[in-house]
């Protein structure tokens, strides 16, 4: 009975009793879809104030930057580079695969997400940067919060956290508001994700009953072309960038096997960060390196979730039928590089994040989400997993490149890992 108690459980077995009532009654499955609408409708309504608090909070707080300069620098620009090339995987093969193309999911679009979806294409035809630029300023602070435009929100966001960097000290009585508010969005968007299985239920059973059992076949494809990306770019791309920098990926792999289980039962990466921060030092990684490098790499160097979020607009475009072209995606790609940073170590973060780029865009309808719930627990193991190796190969490139790297307690500690052994700092904490 404890397992019922998980959400992702509950979530599972809803989604079981959705396709059931789909393929039983389907009136009544489609009678269903407001609840998924309303449980999207709770998750835009946080959007905003969780995008500043989030930010907020990260650049106020990034004392560090300044000090340690050169490696914040390079790390950011590692980041950057590696996860917008994460994202162009991620739209080659949803663009050559399609996997939403004929799924005809049409009744997801609400007709005013129609006619935004319209206008945005008309005017996305003669946007010129300097437009799209001067309408990233918002007319009022307020008035940003009000529209929900995530990147009006997040030009807000990135200068009151400068300035209160720059104006106040870590006691300051506002940065603490602002901490203890960011909690409390935190726990209301963990109540609302009490709410899942009722949103992935009525999601799910408006879906099947519209369509039938093809959209199960749709989202199947969905998820294995997701998987055989993360793949692609787990030993493609960052097999490559440790082969340039003199690393063997295999032997990091093999160093961190115990926390890849972890991961991929938890769909976490959240668990596994006290151990990786011992792992990557006994790996022949400097302190420092690791100490910035790791946690800014679990706010800016999301490769999974920038995989995620590049297939799934992908998807959802292909599978309600909306108009979306390569200089759309594009766009959407240089959206993204923002709206994908940030983590969150709640359920929904993924959500939230795609919810956000959609929202800024609106060229997509966010009914389109409902057709996601009934995979996130697949998608979500896949994402935790490729983010977690994705930033444990950032810290041995970036310790490589500082020339913090120590090759013979690497080849030791992959060595003790092979042959079942805890590494020295992990043996020493548990003769303690």
């Amino acid at each position: 009975m404890n397992h019922l108690k998980k959400l992702h459980i509950q979530v599972i077995l809803a989604l079981l009793l959705a396709v059931a009532l789909g393929l039983a009654a389907p009136e009544t499955a489609m009678a269903m879809k407001p609840l998924g609408q309303g449980f999207i409708a709770l998750l835009k309504m946080l959007l905003a104030p969780i995008v500043f608090c989030t930010v907020v909070h990260g650049i106020a707080h990034a004392k560090d930057l300044g000090k340690l300069g050169r490696l914040g620098f390079k790390s950011l620009l590692y980041f950057e580079v590696i996860s917008t090339v994460a994202m162009g995987v991620g739209f080659v093969l949803v663009n050559l695969f399609q996997p939403g193309a004929g799924l005809h999911a049409t009744n997801l679009v609400e007709p005013e997400s129609v006619a935004q979806a319209a206008t945005a294409a008309s005017q996305g035809s003669g946007m010129t940067l300097t437009g799209f630029l001067l309408n990233m300023i918002p007319h009022t602070l307020v008035d940003a919060f009000a529209k929900g435009d995530i990147l009006q929100v997040l030009l807000i966001s990135m200068l009151a956290g400068v300035a209160l960097n720059q104006a106040v000290g870590p006691d300051s009585v506002i940065l603490r508001g602002i901490d203890e508010g960011q909690k409390v969005l935190f726990k209301i968007l963990g109540y609302v994700m009490r709410l899942a299985p009722i949103g992935a239920f009525g999601a799910m059973a408006a879906a099947v009953g519209a369509y039938g059992g093809m959209t199960l076949v749709y989202l199947l494809k969905l998820v294995v072309l997701y998987y055989a990306a993360s793949l692609l770019f787990v030993f493609g791309v960052l097999g490559a960038v440790c082969w340039y920098s003199g690393l063997s990926l295999f032997g990091i792999l093999r160093l961190i096997k115990e926390e890849l289980l972890l991961v991929f039962g938890t769909a976490s990466g959240e668990v596994a960060f006290p151990r990786l921060l011992v792992k990557l030092k006994d790996g022949g990684c400097d302190e420092m390196v690791v100490g910035f490098v790791l946690p800014a790499g679990y706010s800016f160097n999301l490769d999974g979730t920038s995989i995620y979020m590049a297939m799934a607009v992908g998807f959802i475009a292909q599978a309600t039928d909306t108009p979306f072209t390569l200089m759309q995606q594009a766009g959407m790609l240089g959206v993204l590089m923002l709206t994908s940073k940030g983590g969150t170590t709640v359920a929904g973060g993924a959500f939230i994040k795609l919810a956000a780029t959609m929202q800024t865009m609106r060229q997509l309808p966010l009914g389109g989400l409902g057709l996601l719930f009934g995979i996130d627990r697949l998608m979500a193991t896949a994402t935790a997993l490729t983010n977690m190796v994705g930033n444990c190969v950032a810290v041995f490139v970036l310790a490589k490149w500082e020339g913090a790297f120590d090759r013979a307690r690497f080849d030791a500690a992959v060595s003790a890992a092979k042959a079942g052994q805890p590494g020295p700092a992990l043996l020493l904490e548990k003769q303690k």
